[in-house]
């Protein structure tokens, strides 16, 4: 290949969003960020949203950016959070601000849902888990508070696809992002009707479905006009930002797992089929659309959203700490003083998080840490060892034992997470890239454009341009010690 190709991904994580530049020269990704802004949700009387017309600004600048720097793009792809939504009306209004996942407004709708279509049943006809901030539910919300929106809603577009359909006009859904709504049927290869009908959601406002890799279309001519570019190719990547993630996770064969490792840990194996199976839903685990027709079963775990409210309440109580500064002082705290569930609900909502992980461990009859560095280590170790148990229940479910763990994300860069991983595993642990959402969003426009053959050849790829450290596991007798007592802690299903 001569001149390297570009690539914009716009990656837009829970925390913040960025634009980067993949360049692309025939054997190495070459990376370089040229926009970051944060990304929070905005409260509006009791409810939370996205305030997804700056974020659209921020984009926009990130695309003048690239005129202003004469960067010759061959493509633009979006990926973002999962589950939530934009709804549009006649003429493609944009109807209200979208709401943020962790909205209390689906509180006890699972139970709602469950009236309606047993538990089971929703089961075999989505193959995914049970999490109160899906897609399904916030809809269900809104069929029974009988909103107006709905009334007027002609499309439904997932958060990703809304900026595509902005970029470029076009109204569809990716693939990966529709898996994440509870109401896509895998076997089926589509929307589920009979469960929209069944719970009353309005299936006729969705759109079509999109593989990963379609180019959708090129900018828009107001767009373009306007960022000072020309009408550039929009592809969809993997758009929910774990199927990018995991499309760059630098594997060589078959018995591996991931953790893509940022607000929320998703970790998981690869697979050909959805496995929708009696212990799967016993579980809780799920089958999320990948890239070249793959799924991603796996589970979700709170991840560093635990350390990153912790960092936002001690900062409002006038005592800022960078993430390095938390992670010192977990690495001289005591070890193993409380366990938590990571995934206990009091955790979900913004709020006090320190109070709430001292008040968990009083709850369960625990010793609770007794200042922040204590908190935090509470906090990392807990997450260690659950991802030890989603570990053993991948081995059991898929009935073969996993030789390494990849850990890609921001989190990668946490040494001490990375480390308590493996010695609470026992597996070995490879960490980075850190910026894998990125480089598997541009591996896919790198794939659509026929400069990369194979998600294979891009993991290929990914090994050759990043550099990765691998944790080996240390001390096993204390985690398996911590173990036990984790799992009398959460009572968690064997």
């Amino acid at each position: 290949m001569g001149t390297p190709q570009g690539f914009l991904a716009f990656d837009l994580g829970a925390e913040s969003g960025r634009g980067v530049l993949g360049r692309f020269d025939g054997k190495h990704f070459k990376l370089e960020e040229l926009h970051r802004f944060p990304n929070e949700g905005v409260r509006v009387l009791d409810s939370l949203h996205w305030d997804v017309l700056r974020l659209w600004n921020e984009m926009k600048a990130a695309l003048s950016i690239c005129a202003q720097k004469n960067i010759d793009l061959s493509g633009i792809g979006i990926d973002t959070w999962g589950v939530d939504f934009a709804l549009l009306g006649r003429g493609d209004v944009l109807l209200g601000f979208p709401y943020h996942y962790r909205d209390s407004r689906t509180d006890g709708m699972l139970e709602e849902a469950f009236h309606r279509l047993p538990r089971a049943a929703l089961f075999e006809r989505s193959g995914c888990q049970f999490l109160q901030i899906n897609t399904l539910y916030q809809l269900l919300s809104m069929v029974g508070h009988e909103s107006p929106l709905l009334d007027v809603a002609e499309t439904f577009l997932m958060i990703p696809d809304l900026f595509n359909f902005w970029l470029t006009g076009r109204k569809v859904c990716e693939f990966t992002a529709a898996t994440t709504t509870q109401f896509y049927d895998p076997r089926r290869k589509g929307w589920s009707k009979e469960i929209c009908d069944t719970l009353g959601l309005p299936s006729e406002i969705l759109p079509e479905i999109v593989q990963p890799g379609t180019q959708l279309d090129t900018l828009l001519p107001s767009v373009a006009s306007e960022t000072g570019l020309s009408e550039i190719p929009v592809i969809a990547p993997a758009c929910h930002d774990t199927g990018s993630a995991v499309a760059a996770v630098p594997a060589h064969d078959e018995d591996w797992a991931y953790i893509s490792s940022g607000t929320w840990s998703l970790m998981g194996i690869e697979i050909p089929a959805p496995i929708i199976t009696d212990r799967a839903l016993a579980l809780n685990f799920t089958n999320e659309g990948g890239v070249e027709n793959t799924f991603r079963f796996l589970k979700n775990i709170m991840g560093l959203w635990l350390l990153q409210e912790c960092r936002r309440t001690w900062a409002q109580a006038g005592d800022e700490m960078s993430y390095a500064q938390m992670t010192q002082l977990a690495e001289t705290a005591t070890p193993f003083t409380a366990l938590i569930d990571p995934d206990d609900d009091t955790f979900l909502s913004p709020g006090d998080m320190p109070s709430r992980i001292v008040d968990y461990c009083k709850r369960t009859d625990q010793t609770p840490p007794s200042d922040a560095g204590e908190i935090l280590r509470c906090a990392l170790e807990s997450l260690a060892l659950k991802y030890r148990w989603v570990l053993e229940k991948l081995e059991v479910i898929r009935g073969r034992s996993i030789d390494v763990i990849h850990i890609v994300g921001g989190g990668a860069q946490n040494q001490t997470l990375c480390q308590f991983t493996a010695d609470a595993t026992g597996t070995p642990v490879v960490a980075g890239p850190i910026e894998a959402t990125a480089v598997g969003n541009i591996a896919v426009q790198a794939m659509a454009c026929s400069l990369i053959g194979s998600i294979s050849e891009a993991r290929e790829v990914v090994r050759r341009s990043f550099n990765v450290i691998t944790y080996e596991p240390q001390n096993p007798a204390r985690w398996d010690e911590a173990y036990a007592r984790f799992l009398k802690i959460t009572e968690l299903p064997s």
